[in-house]
């Protein structure tokens, strides 16, 4: 059963993983179920209590996502080199360790349980000091240990030296020079030589400029330099991995305590998580008890927004195991049985209610059915739909049970539906379940009066204002207000009295008060839909072949180029017209006469010496002689 996404808890866990910090604890969200176990709930209740006080007297904690230091780990403990990114990562999880280990620090002095995490948590103070000193912007520090220092320090004068050397060549040839600036050429120091002049400076050629005007020519005497260059390069590369294999057998020792920690987090982080939910829904701590009792004072729905959410006051339980709730169809019915069931199966999940005060019992199934659920790719009707998924209720419920259903016996005949739902009330009672019900059907509401352990419960109507107050009354009937809500929107009073006579017959017509409205609002003001274009008649085709015959002298436009038709306008409105060296289809709104043919030919003239070749010519005159296996090809 889709319980969650009807009850709306599915957007419940959404909003509250995009309060969590670690995808370990937006994953635990998404997969977290009601608790079975009394225990269990309570604890989860208290630590979400715990962790919205700590974050009002405290702030927020200092958390940090924790999902890229777990390959890292996984990295050094496997031998290989860390990269100085990824021993970076390592100093920045462990200064969040001990940033959050001085945030739980302080949360003792309210002697609040979950401060006492800290406990738990190593900072490993030597890695992270070990890190801190030796890697500096993603990179090995140059003071990282003594020798990588001296290396560095002689790679610095080394290309000091080089440069020194090229400059002073280039004073010396400033007249072969065709700038007056050294510069790096494929990782070589290059001076630019006029291309003229290349045998006047000695060394070796490495680049040219896009015109090959300039040649970038290292000098032999800097040349000599780049084999100690070389050499001390090596031993930077060589140090610069002692030093990093060094710190990733540190990270490797110290895997297991940061595995800890980040067991800890994630594990602080969902207990936050849930602070932090309750701080944004300004809810509450609930009772729990096992005793089938449940009570919600003020309670709302926690998704709606408070300012339009009418508080809610429910109980049940004890002599009272099922709840029939009627009353108009705007009234909130569905909107109450939800806000029920929600924050039941919130505080069962161990997440403050969104009440003034509230107490749950322990339920070990959470059972709705709610919507139409009609599916036309399993040919499941309304009806249909509703009857598999009581039927599949009815199957699991169980006496430690909550159910709700809406619109119970709809979809189908009224008299059939009623019965049908008195049924599924019966089976409902004999489980000893709790439930809740809204119906339309008086005889459903006459069935809960008249049965123990039911009781009527009605969603509030202003009969002045004529709108739902959304507030619940227990213990009393309630009606659909059907006919007051139709008037109120619009209907008018002929067709309400045509409706009362029907359902109450003629004398009940008298009985109801409609609104009093002006003659011209108590009628069906028609709105103007758009016309049918139909379909021209054949007449316009036959008007259309009249109008250019063949012969006649025409002018195509746009191009304004003279033609003659050769065919007729057809029913499509298309013609065929001689060109000079071809024939071509044309839209007749594109033509226009320019000579009629009876002004250009005499009568019964032989269009075929216009538009048919001298060969196709002798071919008919064949044919019309005698039999004939040439074919007459039309010229395009």
């Amino acid at each position: 059963m889709q319980t969650e996404k009807q009850i709306e808890f599915d957007k419940m866990k959404a909003i509250w993983a995009e309060l969590a910090v670690t995808q370990g604890a937006k994953e635990k969200i998404e997969k977290i179920s009601f608790s079975l176990s009394e225990r269990e709930v309570k604890k989860q209740l208290r630590d979400t209590t715990d962790s919205r006080k700590l974050i009002e007297k405290l702030g927020t904690p200092p958390l940090q996502s924790v999902d890229e230091i777990k390959e890292i780990l996984m990295i050094a403990v496997k031998g290989d080199c860390l990269t100085p990114y990824q021993l970076e990562r390592v100093e920045r999880i462990l200064v969040a360790v001990r940033r959050l280990k001085t945030y739980l620090d302080r949360g003792k002095m309210y002697e609040n349980p979950l401060a006492y995490y800290e406990e738990n948590l190593d900072a490993v103070e030597d890695l992270q000091e070990e890190i801190g000193r030796q890697i500096r912007g993603e990179e090995v520090d140059d003071h990282a240990s003594k020798e990588l220092s001296q290396i560095r320090v002689q790679i610095m004068r080394c290309e000091e030296q080089m440069k020194q050397k090229a400059e002073q060549i280039m004073r010396t040839e400033k007249a072969y020079m065709a700038d007056q600036y050294c510069t790096y050429r494929n990782g070589r120091l290059c001076l630019p030589v006029k291309k003229e002049y290349k045998l006047k400076v000695s060394g070796s050629v490495i680049d040219k400029s896009s015109t090959g005007g300039t040649l970038f020519i290292e000098p032999g005497a800097v040349a000599k330099y780049y084999e100690e260059m070389a050499q001390l390069k090596i031993g930077e590369e060589n140090e610069v991995y002692r030093i990093l294999y060094t710190l990733t057998a540190m990270v490797a020792t110290a895997a297991e305590a940061m595995e800890a920690n980040i067991a800890i987090i994630e594990k602080l982080d969902f207990i936050f998580s849930k602070g932090k939910l309750s701080i944004d829904l300004d809810a509450v701590e609930p009772g729990v008890n096992t005793q089938r009792r449940i009570f919600l004072r003020d309670a709302r729905h926690p998704l709606m927004d408070r300012k339009v959410s009418v508080p809610l006051q429910f109980e049940i339980g004890g002599d009272v195991s099922g709840i029939v709730i009627t009353g108009p169809n705007t009234g909130g019915k569905t909107v109450a049985i939800k806000t029920v069931m929600l924050n039941c199966m919130m505080a069962q999940c161990g997440l403050h209610v969104t009440c003034e005060q509230a107490e749950i019992c322990m339920n070990n199934a959470y059972l709705c059915d709610i919507g139409d659920g009609q599916n036309l790719a399993e040919n499941l009707s309304t009806f249909s739909a509703h009857i598999k998924n009581v039927l599949e209720v009815l199957r699991e419920v169980s006496r430690d049970s909550f159910v709700i259903m809406d619109e119970l016996g709809s979809g189908t005949d009224p008299a059939e539906g009623m019965g049908i739902a008195i049924a599924i009330l019966e089976e409902l009672k004999k489980s000893g379940a709790l439930f809740l019900v809204t119906t339309h059907y008086p005889e459903v509401k006459e069935y809960a009066e008249r049965t123990e352990g039911m009781i009527n419960a009605r969603m509030t109507f202003d009969q002045e204002t004529l709108s739902p107050t959304y507030q619940m009354v227990i213990g009393e009937a309630g009606e659909s207000c059907a006919f007051h809500i139709a008037d109120r929107l619009g209907m008018p009073h002929g067709m309400l009295r045509t409706a009362v006579a029907a359902a109450y017959g003629e004398e009940a017509v008298g009985t109801y008060h409609f609104l009093k409205k002006k003659d011209d609002e108590n009628r069906l003001e028609k709105t103007s839909a758009g016309k049918i274009v139909r379909s021209k008649s054949g007449k316009k085709a036959g008007k259309l072949n009249g109008k250019l015959k063949r012969g006649d002298s025409v002018m195509l436009y746009p191009d304004q180029k003279i033609g003659i038709v050769c065919e007729p306008i057809n029913e499509k409105g298309i013609l065929r017209v001689q060109l000079p060296g071809k024939k071509i289809w044309i839209n007749h709104k594109r033509v226009r006469l320019h000579v009629a043919a009876d002004e250009l030919y005499p009568e019964d003239y032989d269009f075929s010496i216009i538009f048919d070749t001298a060969a196709n010519r002798k071919i008919r005159h064949d044919m019309d002689r005698k039999y004939t296996e040439a074919v007459i090809r039309e010229r395009e």
